[in-house]
């Protein structure tokens, strides 16, 4: 057994079953082992899944146990050489897995992705270089988020996030919607953090994988993936990206990255992150005001999203001492 892949189901089993529908449309699926792992969905996607697919392998977490902490319950017990993190709402093109193997295995790579499209088959960004300090994390900030983009453009900072990659193109960390993993590499980096819930995990796993090997996206593979569909459903938010910070989806996206920034780069770039949002809210109430007065246009509209923000950034805060003594912790806010 070469590869073992692993979905993590909470209420997502129409996407799952369309997932491997798309799988098993390729005679390849037979050479893998498929583990499913139920973050207590309560639902009936064990019954109709394993009918439909026998070949599944089955855990059952018990409780909503996020991304990291299934993902590593499928890891443990996963049989192959390698492992593939597949996300429900995934879709496998041109016998991508099966092709995918074939250039992992034999290459040095310790870890790697492919180009994932949207389902209109635009590109998506599959991988990203690291920006010191995770700088690029306070971009979703209104107003100051947008001035320090308007900044590091000045000074022609890359771009970390790479939307269409080369043929091999080497990164930082993958998106863990498709992310393969050596085994080998997992026994000496450690699996993912449990500490996390969702948002964040990949990243930082990433970071430690890459102390023992590189990491790539190939770029002539492709899969689809519908992002934002399962979380957001399932979060109760209407907005699909990683952009909006005002309701409960944002604020779980805002503690696990600070999260990730006190794991991989220290307490000084963590104080950074979270002096910058704390700015921030004060410039949106300011800003959002002094905008619409300009144009001439009610000045409190935005009130509300600014006291969300707010809101939710004095939540990390109160977080921030158990980060700063970076004691054993499930950061689960949503």
């Amino acid at each position: 057994m070469k590869l073992s892949i692993i979905i993590v189901n909470y209420k997502s089993s129409k996407y799952i079953k369309d997932c491997l529908q798309s799988a098993i449309a390729f005679d390849s699926y037979k050479n893998f082992e498929w583990i499913v792992v139920d973050n207590d969905s309560k639902d009936q996607s064990k019954e109709n899944l394993m009918q439909e697919f026998p070949f599944l392998l089955w855990h059952d977490m018990g409780y909503n146990a996020g991304f990291a902490r299934a993902n590593n319950a499928g890891i443990q017990m996963a049989k192959g050489d390698a492992v593939l993190l597949l996300n429900p709402d995934t879709l496998i093109l041109n016998d991508a897995i099966q092709k995918t193997v074939e250039l992992f295995t034999t290459s040095s790579y310790v870890a790697c992705g492919v180009q994932m499209l949207n389902p209109d088959l635009t590109p998506q960004i599959s991988g990203n270089h690291f920006m010191k300090g995770g700088l690029n994390h306070l971009l979703p900030i209104p107003y100051w988020g947008h001035f320090l983009k308007w900044v590091a453009g000045l000074f022609k900072v890359q771009k970390p996030s790479i939307e269409i990659a080369g043929t091999e193109e080497k990164v930082d960390w993958i998106s863990g919607a498709f992310l393969m993993v050596k085994k080998q590499a997992i026994e000496k980096a450690g699996i993912l953090d449990n500490d996390f819930f969702l948002y964040a995990e990949e990243v930082e796993w990433c970071s430690r994988l890459g102390q023992h090997g590189s990491l790539c996206i190939f770029g002539n593979i492709h899969i689809v993936h519908i992002i934002g569909e399962v979380i957001s459903a399932n979060a109760g938010s209407k907005d699909k990206s990683y952009t909006n910070l005002y309701d409960q989806k944002g604020l779980q996206y805002m503690v696990s990255n600070h999260l990730r920034i006190r794991k991989q780069y220290g307490l000084f770039w963590f104080f950074i992150q979270l002096l910058n949002y704390t700015l921030g809210v004060l410039i949106y109430f300011i800003a959002s005001i002094l905008s619409n007065i300009f144009n001439l246009k009610n000045p409190l509209p935005d009130i509300k999203k600014s006291l969300a923000l707010g809101y939710n950034v004095l939540r990390v805060w109160v977080l921030s001492g158990r980060m700063i003594r970076q004691a054993p912790y499930f950061y689960k806010v949503l």
